[in-house]
């Protein structure tokens, strides 16, 4: 498929620690869908539809990867984390240091990050995994 190197392979840490059972990795979901667009079977507007705010985000509290855009191939993709949970805000917050996060785990109650990869460009974005967080 088109926009593909090995480095897509690799383990996306991100800022969302991979560690409970409870936790969804979304990788097969996210090749389902990208074999679908290569196919024809789904028009790039479709799957490039991140909101102004995510692709902000994306843009400047982001983690960088050395993953280029499975779809433009004109940029390297962003993990964008954000977490929801009870005394956040409604939106949940975004995650722009690691620090925070370990902030948020050490919390009583029960919080669920969300790990989002983002192309700014194209506005390609796909949830990769999401975990439980805090103490309950």
């Amino acid at each position: 498929m088109t926009g593909h190197s090995a480095s897509q392979n690799t383990s996306r840490s991100g800022l969302v620690p991979a560690r409970r059972s409870a936790d969804i990795d979304y990788r097969l979901a996210r090749e389902r869908l990208l074999n679908a667009w290569a196919d024809g079977l789904i028009a790039t507007d479709l799957i490039c539809d991140a909101q102004p705010m995510l692709r902000r985000n994306a843009e400047h509290c982001g983690e960088k990867t050395t993953i280029d855009c499975p779809i433009c191939n004109q940029e390297k993709l962003s993990n964008v984390t954000y977490v929801f949970g009870p005394r956040l805000p409604s939106h949940g917050r975004c995650i722009s240091v690691s620090g925070e996060l370990d902030r948020i785990n050490k919390r009583s109650g029960e919080f669920t990050g969300y790990l989002i990869e983002v192309c700014p460009k194209c506005g390609w974005n796909h949830m990769i995994r999401s975990t439980t967080l805090g103490k309950y």
